[in-house]
């Protein structure tokens, strides 16, 4: 403990945290009001459980994981974040990007994070049985790999619950892709348990 520093500060010091979200339409509130999101949940969930940390959501509509990669060392240099949540993956999918290129990026964003002193938390994502089953399971196992690989948290599936029941088209807004304001809770519960095992 520094001279002349409380205890109190010291504490405040060691428990501020910062958690840094870089996802895409899901996470941007696409067609949403604003603060209805689950990152904007979130921020009511933290100061519910009196967890001190404040959110930074750098989500991006439309943004790919090679986009994310490449305005990860700015955010991390600018907000310092002691957590990174990585919503990154499903517009690779979407425009048939090469696994090989969206698993490389989901790894160099990991490690750049941790190397920043940051735990990360990989929110994984699935594609439709549209895609071949070959390509639809190789999808979802990159976020698995790389999570086991850089020891990194995970959940499996972000969209459980939504995307993956028998009526998920009521839970959808028009476009059948993104989430609609009632699933936000969902979403949220669904990273919720791995983010507060990060935190404590």
């Amino acid at each position: 403990m520094e001279a002349g520093a409380t205890a109190t500060q010291v504490t405040q010091t060691i428990r501020a945290k910062t958690i840094l979200v870089m996802g895409d339409s899901l996470s941007a509130e696409y067609g949403l009001k604003r603060g209805s999101g689950w990152v904007a949940l979130l921020e009511q969930r933290l100061k519910v459980e009196k967890l001190p940390a404040t959110v930074v959501n750098a989500s991006i509509s439309g943004d790919t994981t090679s986009g994310g990669r490449s305005r990860l060392g700015g955010l991390l240099a600018q907000h310092r974040p002691t957590h990174v949540i990585i919503e990154l993956g499903g517009n690779d999918a979407l425009r048939g990007l090469p696994l090989q290129l969206t698993e490389d990026n989901l790894k160099q964003m990991t490690q750049a994070a941790q190397k920043a002193g940051a735990k990360v938390l990989l929110l994984g994502m699935q594609v439709p049985p549209n895609y071949g089953k070959d390509y639809s399971a190789r999808f979802a196992a990159l976020y698995a790999g790389v999570a086991k690989a850089n020891k990194a948290a995970l959940v499996p599936f972000f969209l459980k619950g939504l995307a993956d029941t028998s009526d998920a088209t009521r839970l959808f807004q028009t476009d059948r892709i993104h989430p609609r304001e009632e699933a936000q809770p969902i979403m949220l519960a669904n990273v919720w348990p791995e983010l507060k095992k990060l935190l404590r």
